[in-house]
């Protein structure tokens, strides 16, 4: 999700040229607090074992489904049905499931429209008056009605007889309807253009609640800002739609000889096999095909945890070839109106999307699906397996940085399936991390820009803000750019640059990844797999940057040389005042220009609020600086230099 970043530039820009305007006096460190043990909340387990990979008895359920729907583009209404066969692979027998019903947070009695101000917010419908939610028309278990009990945006269904463990399972199908929402909480919903209507419809079927070893059931509901936890499972959709409309979807078109024609297939073989992007169907072609009735477009994608789609006869297609390193290949494939249309703006979103996918599949893990599509709806941007929804007003740097951030949520959380309704900050975060990596990389660097890491450490460490481990649905909501995006994202930036290094960072990270693809991973399960696979003791930095919201403030306390003599060498005073310490670099810059580095690690800072330490020189100083690379958000720069008389 693209969480209004705007939003947060503007803030970081009142930091940048209001000097001060967020330093704050720190706490005094503690180093006895800063590393006190017993950080873990347990030792490991059958399913989660404490070097942060999944245990030999790690279970998790799963949910396929088979989906059938229809849209009435007068109406904008979705009608369909759903058959779910879900399988309890946990140690538990289950006597009642529980279900997600996410359109219902259109409804006028939600919890999600009780909880939006007066001054509006990006949740919600945005004051749009009409039907909204689901009107469940049936119910049935293995063909038979059963009873079942709707809260809010939750559906549990009551089973006549348990579900069996390791292997149990339930048939259920539900038949459907909703209108859909204009503007559907940032994330779904359509939008006229002059050639018609463009649907991107996500949040569309009842989905399976995820059980699992650590909450059981988790049944949040959903009020508009946290996201999604869901189950792992095969999806085969049989969307029926105006004939003229072309649609788009997560996964695998599976009749595309049925709906498309003769010469547009061509044009797809064209693109299967070329680097470049091809023109599938062109805004000269808009408005030709005139065929009456409707059209039925299957899809099938496996291995995932949600399905989404778009429909539109308003459509621009275009496509490229995606080069996995496996040497599999994938399709880069845009959708778009002729308003989004230029090489300026959505004429580049396949050259995007391609760049995007084989960077985070050459560095990270592997693309899984057969297509990546790029969406233009009236979402700021928003994330789905397979395929993402991306203003259509975006261009160039914009419609780039959007693009590949939707496109980086392909790794969190569709393939590492974190919980986004508790942990935002381990899809939105770690995505915004390695988009800062994806973007140093496309072409040549074209829209990157060296963030200057020392310059938001008041920012980031405000302390208006709550801490990072805050759930999205408990934070003010002008809080959530910064805690579940930029103030992870630059963590993992400290953290590789800083900490680890590179090297040992992308060794760990990769793991992590690996070990947790197509899996349910806690913050803990990251924890320790970063300090297992790099060696590293770290529970000091998860403690002070996203459990609490600790300030750095390291300083060059005193310079003196030896006996007064520069000849003989200096003596250098670093002290640590805020409560989160960080490894010390320490530059020291000598008269005639030269200079020689000093690094501390961090187990200077483990008994010691002061360190003082020699340099061999016979050279007088100019200045002694601390973070000489700027790499470390320290929230007072004005203590970060000394400079000789």
């Amino acid at each position: 999700m693209n969480r209004k970043l705007p939003t947060l530039v503007s803030a970081i820009a009142v930091f940048l040229f209001s000097g001060s305007a967020f330093a704050q006096e720190a706490p005094k460190y503690d180093y006895v607090e800063a590393f006190k043990p017993f950080f873990y909340p347990q030792t490991g387990t059958e399913t989660r074992s404490a070097s942060g990979q999944p245990g030999h008895a790690y279970w998790q359920n799963s949910a396929d489904y088979n989906l059938n729907v229809s849209l009435n583009d007068a109406k904008n209404e979705i009608t369909g049905t759903a058959e779910i066969k879900y399988t309890n692979n946990s140690p538990d027998q289950l006597s009642f499931l529980w279900l997600q019903l996410d359109q219902n947070l259109f409804q006028k009695d939600s919890r999600g429209n009780a909880v939006v101000p007066m001054s509006g917010s990006r949740n919600g419908a945005h004051g749009e008056k009409f039907d909204g939610g689901y009107k469940i028309k049936s119910v049935k278990l293995d063909g038979k009605d059963v009873k079942y009990m709707i809260t809010d945006t939750r559906m549990q269904i009551d089973l006549p007889k348990e579900l069996k463990s390791r292997g149990g399972v339930a048939k259920i199908t539900i038949d459907y309807s909703f209108v859909s929402p204009e503007y559907g909480s940032d994330r779904m919903g359509f939008k006229q253009t002059k050639n018609g209507k463009v649907f991107t419809i996500a949040q569309w079927f009842p989905r399976m609640c995820v059980y699992d070893d650590v909450l059981g059931w988790n049944t949040m509901p959903y009020v508009g800002a946290s996201e999604f936890y869901l189950e792992y499972g095969n999806i085969t959709a049989n969307i029926t739609v105006p004939a003229d409309h072309y649609v788009v979807a997560s996964g695998e078109l599976l009749n595309y000889k049925e709906v498309y024609s003769k010469e547009e297939n061509n044009r797809w073989e064209q693109a299967r096999n070329s680097d470049k992007t091809i023109m599938i169907r062109p805004e000269s072609e808009i408005g030709k095909n005139q065929s009456s009735g409707t059209k039925t477009w299957k899809f099938k994608i496996d291995q995932t945890r949600d399905f989404a789609w778009a429909s539109s006869a308003a459509f621009i297609l275009d496509a490229a070839r995606i080069n996995l390193p496996s040497g599999k290949k994938s399709l880069a494939i845009s959708a778009y109106p002729a308003e989004s249309g230029g090489e300026k703006a959505w004429g580049r979103s396949t050259e995007y999307t391609k760049a995007a996918i084989e960077h985070y599949s050459q560095k990270w893990y592997e693309y899984t699906y057969p297509a990546a599509t790029n969406v233009a709806g009236n979402e700021g941007g928003m994330e789905y397996p397979g395929i993402v929804f991306c203003h259509m007003n975006s261009k160039g740097s914009s419609l780039w940085g959007v693009t590949d951030h939707e496109f980086g949520h392909n790794w969190f959380p569709m393939i590492v399936g974190s919980n986004e309704r508790l942990f935002a900050w381990m899809d939105e975060g770690f995505n915004t991390f390695i988009n800062e990596l994806s973007t140093e990389a496309f072409n040549k660097g074209e829209y990157y820009n060296k963030r200057n890491v020392s310059q938001i450490g008041g920012y980031l460490m405000n302390d208006n803000f709550e801490p990072v481990m805050v759930g999205p649905d408990n934070m003010k909501e002008g809080s959530i750019a910064a805690l579940a995006y930029f103030k992870p994202g630059v963590g993992l930036g400290v953290l590789r640059e800083s900490i680890l290094g590179p090297e040992k960072f992308d060794k760990a990270f990769r793991t992590y990844i690996a070990r947790w693809a197509f899996k349910h991973p806690t913050p803990w399960d990251f924890f320790h797999t970063m300090e297992n696979v790099s060696g590293e003791e770290l529970n000091w930095f998860w403690r002070g940057w996203f459990f609490n919201k600790w300030k750095i403030d390291q300083s060059v306390k005193d310079v003196k040389y030896v006996s007064g003599d520069f000849n003989k060498g200096a003596q250098i005073t670093v002290e640590n005042i805020g409560q989160l310490p960080v490894p010390t670099t320490v530059q020291v810059e000598f008269k005639d220009g030269t200079k020689q580095v000093v690094k501390l690690p961090i187990e200077v800072w483990k008994r010691n609020k002061e360190f003082t330490f020699k340099i061999d020189s016979i050279k007088e100083i100019k200045e002694v600086k601390l973070d000489p690379n700027s790499q470390i958000p320290d929230i007072d720069q004005k203590n970060n230099s000394w400079t000789s008389k």
